[in-house]
């Protein structure tokens, strides 16, 4: 990277610790090479001197000195040929300046204290013909199959921040969820707020007096009685999780999300697969070479599985705007 960059932190990383922002976006950057650049003022949040551990907030600009003197980088890491066989296969779409990928449920996208594997560690055999390492953009939660953008290059990764940060962006889920919406069609208004789970760590929740604004469309594409329905989601907003703590608020939970619904989140005495059944059906972005990039992910086997088992109409998710006034 040569001269000094300006990044401004998305919505989806609101309370990320400056240095995990700079492990996601300059994976290549050392730890002991960001302090130093910390300590010198070099890199500032908002024209201000930092620490690593300074939590951000959506907006903020990134100050981002220029790192071509850093030592020379090691090799890419290997991917086992089979990993990377995989993520070939699950290639949605591949041009100069944008990957997309049908991520498996079950693959965590960044790495933890507890994970050791995940994407990012598997992006190494995404570079083609290119020296740089595709970029994060967004995330999906671990257990979330379907589209995620990659960026291949620094300025492309720009480009895309920016269209999830404005909110320029068009996503639309699946989910299968247990109990069904009082309404075919509506919209889900409720702050979201981070507050710490029982047993550690943190979970969202509603909340009307410090919760930030947080909107989730959502049409009901089948149902079975009042047991369960076939949702199409469209969040408005990026927060941690809210497709998730939406649908739980509303007492229709996403099945096999245990985390948030519960025991209400299974349909006991039912053989159905597990996991939890979210899958990021489609995605209307800004590409950042012009014009606008369209892609879909078919559901996974499981998701399938557990719509024929429970007996919804396949064809319910051919409607091309679950959203429009005239379709249900």
């Amino acid at each position: 990277m040569s001269g000094v960059e300006h990044h401004a932190v998305s919505d989806d990383e609101a309370g990320l610790r400056l240095d995990r922002w700079f492990r996601r976006h300059f994976p290549e950057l050392k730890h002991g090479r960001l302090e130093r650049l910390l300590r010198k003022g070099q890199v500032r949040v908002d024209g201000a001197r930092a620490k690593s551990g300074q939590r951000l907030n959506p907006g903020q600009d990134i100050r981002v000195p220029p790192l071509d003197d850093k030592p020379a980088a090691k090799p890419p890491r290997p991917v086992d040929d089979k990993v990377a066989d995989d993520l070939y296969r699950r290639l949605l779409h591949h041009d100069d300046a944008v990957l997309v990928i049908d991520k498996p449920a079950g693959l965590a996208v960044q790495g933890g204290s507890r994970t050791s594997r995940h994407l990012d560690g598997m992006l190494d055999a995404l570079r083609f013909n290119l020296k740089e390492r595709p970029r994060l953009v967004h995330r999906l939660d671990r257990d979330t199959s379907g589209v995620l953008v990659l960026a291949r290059t620094a300025k492309a990764a720009a480009a895309l921040t920016a269209a999830f940060r404005d909110q320029a962006t068009q996503k639309l889920y699946w989910a299968i969820v247990v109990g069904v919406p009082e309404a075919a069609r509506g919209r889900i208004d409720l702050p979201l707020a981070k507050r710490p789970a029982p047993g550690g760590g943190e979970r969202v929740r509603v909340d009307h007096r410090e919760g930030r604004p947080a909107l989730t469309d959502f049409a009901v594409l089948d149902r079975i009685g009042r047991q369960a329905a076939w949702l199409a989601l469209a969040p408005r907003t990026g927060r941690t999780h809210q497709l998730r703590a939406h649908c739980a608020a509303i007492g229709t939970p996403i099945l096999g999300d245990g985390k948030y619904g519960g025991k209400a989140a299974f349909l006991p005495g039912m053989e159905l697969p597990d996991g939890m059944n979210l899958h990021a059906r489609a995605i209307d972005i800004p590409h950042p070479l012009g014009g606008r990039l369209q892609v879909q992910a078919s559901p996974p086997p499981e998701f399938r599985k557990t719509l024929t088992i429970l007996g919804f109409d396949a064809a319910a998710g051919n409607v091309a705007d679950p959203f429009a006034e005239d379709t249900l």
